[in-house]
């Protein structure tokens, strides 16, 4: 059977593609209101930083859809990243069960 799947997807993609054209809000007004500074929203949008658990609350907080949404996301994400970059390793690796 095919795995059609998608791949997790960074917060950011959701943030940039949907969530802050839908607000039409600028980057510079959402850095703002979220209380951080552009440069900060910037690297999420562009995928080089991560979520963390203080701006998922200030998300959530903004978004209405509250912080555990923008964390799952992040966590699932990195999950993905992390088992491909750590298949080979992680193969070797024999799975125990209690007698």
């Amino acid at each position: 059977m095919p795995d059609t799947a998608l791949p997790p997807m960074h917060p950011g993609e959701l943030l940039r593609e949907d969530v802050i054209p839908a607000l039409d809000r600028s980057v510079t007004e959402i850095a703002e209101l979220l209380g951080v500074s552009r440069q900060t929203l910037h690297a999420i949008l562009a995928e080089r930083a991560a979520v963390t658990p203080a701006m998922a609350l200030r998300l959530g907080r903004l978004c209405g859809n509250g912080a555990e949404l923008w964390l799952s996301l992040q966590t699932k994400y990195d999950l993905a990243v992390v088992s491909a970059a750590m298949a080979a390793e992680l193969d070797s690796i024999p799975t125990l069960s209690a007698r």
